[in-house]
């Protein structure tokens, strides 16, 4: 009986335990455990499975049925409060976000490992037993502070929009996400943290952030704190948003930065030259005086407006950036370089953007933007007729017509023999165009490369063989400086072998030594006669071009005879041999300079002069280009681009003759000339600093008499604005030469006339004979020993134009009056 009555009261109590009822005052939370079922998803018990926490269907939850419960969501249920929570010992993850909890209370739950409180009006969150904890959410709450240091498996922390001041996250091996934004951090410890790949931080109060060392991070965003400093080291980031700080400087070289947002702070540089990968960057409000992004070939978008300082931008990277581009409130932005079919676009942003002062190219440096692939050789003439060697001559200055699909340009290689092409992806065919393709034979006459399947560089190298025997020398005369009076000018007279035989003979020049007077040369001079001055030469190889370099002195206007502004210096170069030439017409040259009191340092000359005979027409011109380096540091770079009016002259003849530094010649777009003068580093001492381009193109044999023909360049020094020479202008007429300048010394009245044409002298000068012409160049009039006469009836001419010549000691020149 005794036993009987034991039994019964330990049933009693054993029963009494299970059925103990979890006290939970707030109404909303006991509702949302009530309403758990197998369909509900509010319950998961240990394996995962839907649950229903009051299995007895009592109405109420007992300890009992809290164990059996890994996982509770009870989100957006208006709960204010969570007591009884510390019966759900098993727990591992609970969802309470987006309701009215104040204060968080789950000190019993040791095995929690996942905690989503977001959205609640949380002031104190009590974890410190739950050691287990590998992710917690507590964004949106009221929180002052978070103790999180005894969790050694916290990978994930998302606790931004409180008022915490202080965080301690350092020592978590696994941790891997951070997000703290919107709260009152001074300092943020990140130590330790090997496996931290994202984090968030931005709108806090931190000074300093040193991410370098989280050797994993990819992912930062760091705005709107104060921050002066970043230590970004040798990390994985690809993507850093440090917008709205105090940063002045920002050191990239150790990571591979895909996007950087960087705006509205201080900085007054940015270095991407460890990276190939941006396709971001917002760099507005800041204090850049440059930005090379050259190197960016993903780039997509660029926003870097409101740079006061900004000078440069180079976006020559292959890249359209299509995204978004912004350069607009820049009001010191003089240059932009970009990729050749952005040019249009961003000039018309310019435009735009009101800019006056700021002009774009592609020339900050002289290979396509992007990735490009280069095919680069040597070429050399046969002499031996044994194939092509080291031992044969090189081949200076040849055209290489470069074709990939329907583009097509030239490229003319420099004087040395050897050529390198920068090309972009695709099939490209090379073959190689001469001036006379008579004389010699290349091989191969063509070759195909395709990139990016081949090897760059590709060599290949092409072998110039001679034909029949073709003797053909060439000489052209350059004033290297305008002729002042009183002063010296310096000339260079250019000679070459164009044909394919050996040469020698003799260079004569012929001038007026009463008013020059010849000072020095290199080389020296072989014969100095009256008004001539010669030089002899040997072994003139095929192709070799030689230089002669000289200086004459001209007279000051008091000297005798006198040479004043406005006077012109005769001088014809000649190149003689014992061979038959070729082409006889280009072994003279003929060159009349007006003697000038001032000049621009930059301009372009037609040596030909103002007026061709129509016997020229069809023939080589001969222009000449000169730049001088006015600044005050060395120009690394300069490029002269002269746009060529193809209905008056042929491009497919235009052949360069002599630079004074080394260059390459591109040919684009039709009739876009770009001489190129690569790490020439012009000084800008006035001693040193004067350069110039020489080169020959044909007329178009269709223009007739009366027709002009005009030539303009551009002159960009490095990342300058470019300054535009004057244009030259040359006219076809029948009275294409003149020895002096008509205007300076008689005038004509009246001009239109009908009866007599008055001739009055404005300086000294022996007048001997007048010679009256019509358009056609037919001589309809003679006035002979015309020493003392002045006036010439003109009543029996027809109405029309006509030319007067005027033969005198100092030569003849003439002047276009019409004919009532």
């Amino acid at each position: 009986m005794k036993k009987f009555y034991f039994l019964l009261l330990g049933l009693f109590l054993l029963n009494g335990v299970n059925a103990q009822i979890v006290n939970i005052p707030d109404a909303n939370f006991k509702a949302r455990l009530l309403a758990s079922n197998s369909n509900s998803g509010i319950a998961l018990d240990l394996n995962g499975v839907n649950y229903t926490i009051d299995a007895n269907n009592n109405g109420e939850i007992e300890v009992n049925e809290t164990i059996n419960v890994g996982y509770l969501s009870i989100g957006s249920s208006n709960i204010s409060s969570l007591v009884g929570i510390s019966n759900f010992i098993n727990l591992t993850y609970l969802r309470c976000e987006e309701n009215q909890i104040y204060s968080l209370d789950l000190s019993g739950l040791t095995n929690l490992i996942n905690l989503d409180c977001t959205h609640n009006n949380i002031n104190s969150l009590n974890i410190s037993s739950s050691n287990n904890l590998e992710r917690l959410r507590c964004d949106y709450n009221q929180l002052t502070q978070l103790d999180v240091s005894n969790m050694p498996n916290l990978q994930e922390l998302f606790c931004s929009r409180n008022y915490i001041t202080s965080l301690n996250i350092s020592g978590k091996p696994n941790f891997s996400q951070l997000d703290c934004r919107f709260n009152l951090l001074t300092t943020l410890n990140l130590s330790a943290l090997p496996s931290l790949t994202y984090m968030e931080c931005n709108n806090n109060q931190l000074t300093t952030l040193d991410i370098s060392v989280l050797p994993n991070i990819g992912f930062v965003e760091c705005g709107q704190n104060l921050l002066t400093s970043i230590n970004i080291g040798s990390t994985e980031l690809y993507i850093l948003y440090c917008y709205n700080n105090s940063l002045t400087v920002l050191d990239l070289s150790g990571v591979e930065i895909n996007d950087l947002i960087c705006d509205n702070n201080q900085l007054s540089s940015l270095d991407f030259s460890s990276t190939d990968f941006l396709g971001t960057l917002s760099c507005s409000n800041n204090l850049l005086s440059g930005l090379d992004l050259t190197g960016q070939r993903f780039l997509q978008y660029l926003d870097c407006n409101s740079n006061p300082l900004l000078t440069t931008l180079l976006i020559k990277n292959g890249s359209i950036e299509s995204d978004f581009l912004d350069f607009s409130v820049n009001p010191n932005l003089n240059y932009i370089c970009a990729d050749e079919s952005q040019l249009t676009d961003i000039q018309n942003l310019i435009a735009t953007y009101g800019y006056t002062n700021c002009h774009v190219n592609t020339y900050c440096n002289f290979h396509p933007g992007g990735t490009y692939y280069t095919i680069s050789g040597e070429n050399r003439v046969d002499m031996n007729n044994n194939g092509c060697d080291n031992s044969d001559i090189l081949f200076p200055n040849i055209n290489y017509n470069v074709t990939s699909g329907t583009a097509s340009g030239n490229f003319i290689s420099d004087t040395s023999g050897n050529y390198s092409i920068p090309v972009q992806s695709g099939t490209h065919t090379i073959t190689p165009i001469l001036e006379n393709p008579s004389y010699f034979n290349v091989s191969p006459a063509s070759v195909v490369v395709n990139f990016p399947a081949q090897t760059s560089p590709h060599t290949q190298n092409f072998c110039v063989s001679i034909s029949a025997p073709k003797p053909d020398l060439e000489i052209v005369f350059l004033p290297l400086q305008p002729a002042r009076p009183g002063f010296d000018a310096k000339y260079k007279i250019i000679y070459k072998n164009k044909g394919n035989t050996i040469q020698s003979g003799t260079v004569n020049l012929a001038y007026n030594d009463d008013i020059l007077i010849y000072t020095n040369g290199s080389p020296f001079i072989d014969g100095l006669t009256t008004n001539n001055l010669s030089w002899n030469f040997t072994n003139l190889l095929p192709l070799e071009t030689r230089v002669i370099t000289l200086t004459l002195y001209v007279h000051s206007p008091t000297g005798t005879p006198p040479v004043n502004g406005g006077d012109i210096l005769n001088y014809s170069t000649s190149i003689t041999s014992a061979a038959t030439d070729e082409t006889p017409n280009d072994n003279t040259f003929v060159y009349n300079q007006t003697v000038v009191n001032a000049f621009d340092p930059n301009d372009k000359t037609c040596l030909e002069g103002t007026t061709i005979s129509p016997a020229k027409v069809g023939d080589y011109v001969h222009y000449m280009i000169r730049f001088e380096n006015t600044g005050t540091f060395p120009a690394e770079n300069i490029v002269v681009k002269d746009m060529i009016d193809l209905a008056k002259f042929d491009i497919s003849t235009l052949v360069p003759i002599k630079g004074s530094h080394s260059f390459v010649t591109n040919i684009t777009a039709g009739n876009k000339v770009e001489f190129i003068f690569e790490n020439i580093n012009l000084p800008f001492d006035d001693a040193n600093n004067d350069g110039y381009v020489a080169f020959k193109i044909k007329t178009k044999p269709t223009l007739v008499l009366g027709n002009t023909f005009s030539n303009t360049a551009s002159i960009y020094f490095d990342y300058n604005f470019p300054i535009v020479t004057n244009t030259a202008t040359t006219t076809i007429a029948v009275l294409a030469t003149q020895d002096f300048v008509f205007s300076n010394y008689f005038s004509v009245y009246p001009n239109p006339v009908k009866d007599v044409l008055n001739i009055t002298a404005k300086e000294t000068i022996e007048v001997t004979s007048f010679n009256i012409y019509n358009t056609l160049g037919q001589l309809v009039m003679v006035i002979p020993n015309a020493q003392n006469i002045r006036t010439v009836d003109v009543s029996g001419l027809t109405y029309g134009n006509y030319f007067i010549k005027i033969n005198s000691d100092k030569g003849t020149s003439n002047t276009k009056f019409i004919k009532n």
